[in-house]
């Protein structure tokens, strides 16, 4: 079976009010099993660095990058064979199109922060709704990866990790591997 590729495209990032969601955005697509996000508007240095220390102390190698025109990141992944799927409460529920999505490798997942321009749902090969009510994209984020991942992404390993969560039934423990 081909290993899948997740891309997140963050649409209309505003700096002072986004840069929380945003950052949460890209844990979610980090933990989730994406490869990168792409964050549309504005470069957000505090994104940035948090997703840079996350990649340090936790492992793996997710990406974040910024590029001002959302129309011509579509466009891009679209002719590098990825499959848009723009994330709104509007769009057809998420357990009526999952089974086609499921066999999709390559999927580019549109997530907005503000409202979304018509071409979004156009250009978009599926419109996608978690639920059809008012919610947190980082939700929706979440549900979607793990209902086209079937849940395989919480077994993800995260290779050159400086700390570890050891599972506990009560209390934490985190280990240093790099000592």
């Amino acid at each position: 079976m081909k290993k899948k590729d997740f891309v997140v495209v963050r649409y209309g990032h505003r700096d002072v009010r986004d840069y929380r969601v945003t950052s949460h955005c890209a844990l979610v697509s980090r933990a989730f099993g994406a490869s990168k996000m792409i964050v549309c508007e504005s470069r957000d240095e505090i994104a940035e660095n948090t997703i840079k220390g996350v990649n340090e102390n936790w492992g793996g190698n997710f990406k974040v990058e910024f590029i001002q025109d959302w129309r011509e990141v579509v466009l891009k992944l679209k002719k590098s064979g990825y499959k848009i799927v723009h994330l709104t409460m509007y769009g057809m529920q998420v357990q009526e199109v999952e089974k086609k999505l499921i066999k999709l490798n390559k999927i580019a997942i549109i997530v907005g922060s503000q409202k979304v321009e018509k071409e979004v749902y156009e250009l978009a090969d599926y419109n996608v709704s978690v639920t059809n009510q008012p919610h947190s994209e980082i939700a929706a984020l979440a549900v979607f990866l793990d209902r086209v991942q079937q849940g395989k992404e919480l077994d993800k390993k995260f290779l050159k990790s400086k700390l570890k969560i050891i599972p506990q039934e009560k209390g934490k423990k985190v280990i240093n591997t790099k000592k």
